[in-house]
Parts: structure tokens; sequence; C-alpha cells
């Protein structure tokens, strides 16, 4: 019942909001003229002139603007509308370049682009796909002001639009009362409020097909779905738009990756499960946790730890009471020689302290964020008074990359967990400014942070247009929107790029320090282009039923923004969890990109050994999980190579069906496995839909035809339905403690048959490790009872042989044959699957296995 007042009070705000001022905002505006059109073989150019008297809603109309049109690729449009003085804030190409693809023909792009003018809204714009429009602003006048810029496109009243975030919500956008709010911020991840990063990107099921839509602008913005429009509202910038032409969903995320950056590389281990807590009081406590995984045989890939390693919370120090460094050492040590890892987070706030080498450092070389008097920005975080690395300053990266440096020369650490970086702020304003150099406030210090007064008349501080912002003001807990930047340019206009530009700056300096190792950094900031630099997790989540189901959401949002390296904190990150919504959760957990428990200080520890009941579904969960772990790098192979997202929403796969699009309670990994999470309290069963096709139960291989329907599916407590699709091909490994130990065991073949007798599937290997590795791309195809392994690619030497096949679908086998040759192999036979065993097939060549 909680669950259903919280999405209802969410429902009836986001109402009043949209309708209520998308109706009056525009009243009086004239839009623009467009004259001195000139076509070019990619697109046109023209001017836009104000169509009448300026409205002025929310600053100065700008009366002169240019249009750009070009078709980047065959799939890919641009339209760029900006002034003409070029004053507005664009984001520099050095913070995120783009692709600015080599230009085609606009004859023969997918996408066309119609300009119109009407009396009443002037210009206006469609978007054609096929001669349907899929962006279409007839009837909206454009605003473009110094500090407000409107957009409004036209779509159908039961729109299925998803993205835009981030915003913890359901999967699907309610296309008649959703506020989306683009502007970072430190919180604990309330349900339909703006959070931790940006990312104004969409795409839209239409007919049965998807297409896609970017804004390329940083300032903060509210995107509204109302009365049968999408409608961008920003706080200054240029309208820099993109269009996708799909027409499948994973073609729109492989042509925006194409655009802002294809996910990074990841390490092997870095799919391995994690485990952290904020507030375990010292090094001995993090030994005991990674022996008691051991002991309760649950795999553990990596140990993390939070702040509280660090000597008072100040970056690159360790406690020498809880933490000494020669103990972490050791802790390192025993790690690596288990085949396991150590993370440490890192928060970019700066203690002012003239003892603190860190800090000095960086005063010399002039890099940290300046109040419009050229004096030190200084806010509050948890050393006490802090300073904020500006990331647009000349010696800025090679500050950062010493400082690693010499942390790293301490302590080798594995990967890098960035925090903090919206960048957060416990006061408002410069709360440090004339302090003590070396006072440290006393805590709790976010219950009553300093405050200052309010300058109403700063436009910067209180712009004319108030986004959906949950918070007293734009610089509330976070660095004031007056702060100044080394190239001149205001806090303002460039918020939301700090977890990106702090992630490059970290990522840049791994590449260097360890040139062929894969970096692997987790940040809670992101933005478009952050997947090429970063993984994600979803934030401080809490430990309710509704934030387990929201998290298959929010993965599936980043999936869309081009991070599909993300998980939510398994069992919740606050609030005392249960054992059963942990079991619960650590089911799903195991099926997350990126897999991790965490939760909180103060609050009750809860690592999946603390329950049996957790612990044994930990341990099924995870099993799962381990001996998928090769068919899961490889559909991470297909997110580097074409952005694909690794978890995917049903409506992914079957976009003809309507029961998929708002289907947000089961998950794909890849396109074979289904994942079908209890997501109620108590319940011991779960109603599945299961599209047209046979799916195959993991664990039994029994046999479910789908015919587009829901399955009421047993689930006891311990228990996480999993199901093959059928006509897909599955490489597996048996499962093991760490991914080091896995990569040695053998391969084995899951050959799901559909209803043809026919089956396909793919793998990938490399080492797994670093950056100039070799490696191998197999296809797999089975149909005449016969299963080709081909070699689409590659030189890597794999060292395990296929030794097991699983036939489901498949019966009547009494001899296999491998390359013409009769094997020596075991078969066994149920009413659904065949079992081989014994094989020895190497997978570095080509192979034909025949069943007779």
């Amino acid at each position: 019942m909680r669950t259903l007042t919280l999405a209802l009070a969410s429902t009836l705000y986001g109402m009043w909001l949209s309708t209520a001022s998308a109706r009056s905002i525009v009243k009086g505006c004239p839009g623009y003229s467009a004259s001195h059109v000139t076509t070019t073989s990619h697109g046109l150019h023209a001017l836009l002139t104000l169509n009448g008297p300026p409205c002025n809603i929310y600053g100065q109309d700008i009366a002169d603007l240019a249009l750009t049109v070009r078709a980047d690729t065959d799939s890919r449009l641009h339209i760029h509308i900006s002034d003409t003085a070029n004053t507005q804030f664009q984001i520099p190409e050095s913070v995120l370049p783009l692709d600015k693809g080599a230009g085609t023909d606009k004859r023969h792009s997918s996408l066309q682009f119609v300009h119109t003018h009407s009396k009443t809204s002037g210009f206006g714009f469609k978007v054609l796909r096929g001669g349907k429009p899929i962006f279409d602003t007839t009837g909206h006048p454009l605003v473009f002001e110094d500090q407000y810029l409107e957009l409004t496109s036209n779509v159908p009243a039961d729109a299925n639009i998803y993205g835009l975030g981030e915003s913890p919500n359901w999967f699907r956008r309610d296309p008649q009362n959703t506020t989306i709010t683009l502007w970072n911020r430190d919180v604990a991840d309330p349900l339909g409020e703006n959070v931790y990063g940006s990312h104004s990107v969409f795409m839209e099921l239409r007919d049965k097909q998807f297409h896609g839509c970017y804004l390329h602008n940083s300032h903060g913005m509210d995107v509204i779905l109302a009365n049968q429009t999408v409608q961008f509202r920003v706080l200054g910038g240029t309208l820099d738009l993109y269009f996708f032409a799909g027409p499948s969903a994973l073609s729109v995320v492989d042509q925006y990756t194409q655009l802002v950056g294809r996910p990074n590389r990841i390490p092997y281990w870095a799919l391995g499960f994690h485990n952290c807590r904020f507030g375990y009081t010292g090094v001995g406590e993090v030994n005991q946790v990674i022996a008691n995984y051991s002991a309760a045989r649950i795999p553990l890939e990596a140990a993390w730890t939070d702040i509280e390693y660090m000597d008072s919370t100040r970056d690159f120090t360790f406690d020498n009471a809880n933490y000494p460094l020669d103990k972490m050492r050791k802790q390192l040590d025993y790690l690596h020689a288990r085949g396991q890892k150590m993370v440490l987070i890192t928060d970019p706030a700066i203690h002012v302290n003239d003892s603190y080498g860190t800090y000095t450092r960086g005063q010399e070389l002039d890099v940290f964020i300046k109040n419009a008097d050229g004096s030190e920005y200084i806010g509050q975080v948890w050393p006490g008074y802090t300073t904020f690395p500006d990331w647009f300053a000349p010696n800025v990266s090679r500050w950062w990359s010493d400082e690693l440096k010499r942390y790293f020369e301490a302590l080798p650490i594995d990967g890098m967990w960035i925090d903090m970086n919206e960048p957060a702020s416990f006061c408002i304003g410069s709360c440090g400014s004339g302090r003590p150099r070396d006072e440290v406030p006393t805590p709790p210090w976010v219950a009553k942070p300093p405050g200052r007064p309010l300058d109403r008349n700063n436009r910067l501080l209180v712009p004319p247009y108030a986004i959906n912002n949950h918070e007293t003001e734009l610089s509330s807990k976070t660095v004031e929107t007056i702060a100044v930047h080394a190239n001149g340019v205001a806090e303002y206009h460039v918020h939301n790029l700090y977890g990106l530009m702090e992630s490059r700056a970290t990522y840049d300096f791994l590449r260097a320090y360890r040139p062929n190792v894969r970096p692997f950094v987790l940040s809670r900031s992101t933005f478009a282009g952050s997947g090429a630099l970063v993984s994600h997790w979803t934030g401080d989540n809490a430990a309710t039923w509704q934030d387990l189901h929201v998290s298959i959401a929010s993965t599936f949002d980043f999936g869309i923004f081009g991070i599909p390296m993300v998980g939510a904190d398994i069992c919740g990150f606050y609030r005392n969890t249960t054992e059963e919504l942990c079991a619960r959760w650590v089911q799903l957990g195991a099926f997350y990109p990126f897999s991790r428990s965490h939760n909180s200080r103060w609050l009750r520890p809860q690592e999946p050994y603390r329950w049996p009941s957790v612990a044994e579904s930990a341990r099924r969960a995870l099993g799962v999980r381990y001996a998928l772990l090769s068919y899961i790098y490889t559909c991470y192979q297909n997110a580097v190579e074409r952005g694909w997202p690794v978890a995917r929403p049903l409506v992914f796969e079957y976009p003809h069906m309507t029961e998929t699009a708002g289907n947000d309670r089961q998950m794909l990994v890849g396109d074979s496995i289904l994942v079908s999470p209890v997501l109620l309290k108590g319940d011991r069963s779960v109603d599945a839909f299961f599209p047209p096709g046979r799916w195959f139960d993991w664990y039994n291989h029994s046999l479910i035809d789908g015919i587009g329907a829901n399955v009421t599916l047993d689930a006891p407590l311990e228990h996480i339905n999993v199901h093959i699709r059928g006509g897909r091909i599955v490489p597996v490994q048996q499962p093991e403690m760490t991914t080091a130990k896995l990569r040695q065991n053998d391969f084995e073949l899951i050959v799901a048959a559909d209803a043809d007798g026919t089956a396909a599937g793919q793998l990938y290997m490399d080492d797994g490790e670093t950056l100039d590795t070799p490696h191998r791309w197999l296809d797999f195809n089975f149909y005449q009872r016969s299963l080709w392994i081909d070699q689409r690619s590659g030189t890597y030497a794999i060292s395990r042989p296929l030794a097991k096949l699983v036939l489901l679908g498949v019966h009547g086998v009494r001899d296999v044959f491998v390359n013409g040759v009769m094997a020596t192999c075991a078969i066994s036979a149920s009413r659904t699957s065949t079992v081989i065993t014994g094989l020895s097939i190497d997978l570095n060549r080509k192979s034909r296995v025949t069943f007779a």
C-alpha cells in the first residue's frame, strides 16, 4: 500500500506540474521565421529571426539564430539551432568529443528534415523516417532566450518513451504526466526526482519501431511529457539535437554510442561479485569479511572499502590506527594471491589544510574552483572545509595524476571508485571562506549546514525559470552556481559535466600509469559519454521492495545511456534490510551487469552470509552468474563494439508485443537469458511473461511453450527463475569462487533449439586484462542436427576445450561425430534434454559436430 501511495503522489504532482505550466508557458511567444535557406548535399543552412515582438518569458529573446541540418550518417541526423553571435555556452569538444560522421547524401539518409511556417507559431520542423514523422515541432513556437530554451514535439497520446535521467522511476515514462529534471544532485534515490547524472537522450517505440533523440546540452533542464508532447525546457546553451533512425532498440543505442563514445573495455574480473560497506571499523574487519565469504562458499571477486580507510576522510591517505598502510598492503597481497581484487573510494573534495600535501600542491598549481573575487571556493564535505578540483584548470590533470601516482605507489589497488562527484557539498556557498585554515566543523555536518543570504537578483543563482530540482535552490548540496572555473565559465553552465570530467582525468591517469591494463573506474555522477570511461552504480538506494523493483528500470535506463556496466546496491544502501528482501535482492543482483553488495554504517550488516536463506540464495544465483560469465563477457564485448546493453527489457527483443512495452519486472541478459525475479514481499510464486517460442528452465531444462502470456512459476525463497530462450546457443563454464579459477575450466555449450530445430550463438574471448590482447570471435550455428563452430576473427588461443554439450529440445542422439570422426563420449537423455560429456573439441579451429 505504501508503494501505491508513493507512486500516486508522484503521479499527481507530476500531472500538476506538467499540465499546469505547459499550457501557459509559451503564451504570446512569436516563434521564428526561416530565411536565407541554403541547401547542401548533406542538409541545409538557414537564418532564423524572431517572428514578432519578443516575449522574454524567462530572459531575453535572442533575435537571430542559425539553423544547421546535416545527415551525419545514413542513420543519424544532426540539427543545431544556435545564436548567430555564438555567445551561448556550448560543451567544449575537449570535454566530450563527438563523432561527427563522414556526412551522407541526404537523399540516401534514413531520416529526412522538413521545415514549415505557421502564422501563429512560426518556424517548425519535422524529422521523417519512411515518410512518417518521428519528431514534429509544428504548432509549437520555438523559444530561444539567453537563459531559457523551449522546444516541443508532438507525440502520440500513448507514446512509449524510454530513457532521460538520471531519475529512479519505472522504465516506460508516463507520456501524460512525467517531468524529468536534469541537474546532478547528491540525494538518496527518491522516486521520480533528479539524482546523480544527466542524460538527455530518449528512445521512442512507435509503430513497432524505435527511434532516438539526444540533446547535447550541459545546462539544467526539465523534460516534460504531457498533452501529447515532449518538451525540453533548458536553462541556457543551444539546441544541439541528434536523431537516430533505429529501427531496432539495439540500433538506436548503437547509433547513439557511435556519437558519444562506445562503452569502455572492462577487465574480466569486474564481472565477478563485489562486496563493500560504509562503516567497516578497520582492516581486520574487512579481512574477516573476506574470510567469511570463503567459509560460506559464496564467490567474492573484489573487496571494497569506503572512506573510513582514510586519515580523517582525506583523499590519498590511510588511517594509521584502523587501516595502517602496512596492513592494507598485506590485505592486497592476500587478495591477489587468491585471484581477488581491491577497490577503494576517492572523493573529489580536498580538505583545506596547510599540512595536507594534496591540498598545498594543488594550491601551488592553482587547480581549484574559485569564487568570483578570485579566492578559493571552499565548501564542506567529509573532511570538513574543502576545495574542489577545477577540471578546466590548465594544471589540474598534472596535479591529479601526480596525487594518484603517489597513492598507487603506496598501495597498487586494482580499481577506483569515484564518489560524491556531482559535486556534493554539505553547505550552500563558499561556507569555508574566511574560516581558520585548519578548522573542522562539528559533525553531524549535514544536520545544520551553514548558509548564506540568497541573492535573488543574481540570475545565475536564481534563474528566471525554476527547473523541478527538489532542493531549496540550484546551489543546494553542491558547488554554488556562481563559482568560476579557470576558463571564466560559471558553474551554472557546466555543473552537470563535473563527474564526466573527473572520470576522464581518472581514466587518463590509469591509462598512462598502467599503459596496457584496462582501467576499472566506478563513478556515481555521469553524463553523455561517461560509458567510454567508467561504470556506474545507481547510488544510495533504500532497502525497500519498491527500490528492488525500480533497480531493474534503472539498469535498463543506463543501457540506453551507453553505460551498460551498471547495478544497484544489493539489499539496499540505507534502511535496515530484512532476510526475505535481501534473499530476493541477491537473486536479482546476481544478474545486474555490475553486481555488488553495499550498505551504510549505523545499519545492520547485510553481507549475504549473514542469514542462511540469503547465503543459499547467493550460492545458487551467483552460481548461475559465474557459469554464464563467458556469455556475459561476450554480451559486454557487443557493448564495446556496438553499444548494445547487457541487461535488456523484453520490449527491446519483442517490440511488436504491447505486453512488453511497460514490462520492467523481468530482465533479459543479452538476448538469450530471461530472469523473472520475485519483487513483492511474501510471494512464493511469480507471474512471468513468456513471448511466443520455446523457453527452457535453467535448472531442470523443463520446457515452456510461450504463447505471449503470463505463466505462474513457483519461486521458493531461495530460488530465482531463469530461462534459456529457444533458438539460442549459450556458452558456459563450471562456476568457481573467482573469475581467475573459472577461466581455467572447460567450456560447455547449451544448445536450446527452437521449434524448427535451429539455434545460434557466439563466444568472445581474450585475456580479460590487457588492451592489446589478441581476441577470438566464434559463431555457433545448429541446424539439421549439426553444430557448426566457425572462426569469425582473431588469433587469441583459447586454452580450454569444449567438453560438454547440453542439447535442449533435441532427441534421439545415439552417436556424436566431430569433423567426421566418431567421438568417444557419454550420452544421457531426459524428456527435454540430451547431455553429452567427455568431449575435447579445440575451439581455436573450425569444427562440425554431427548428432546421429
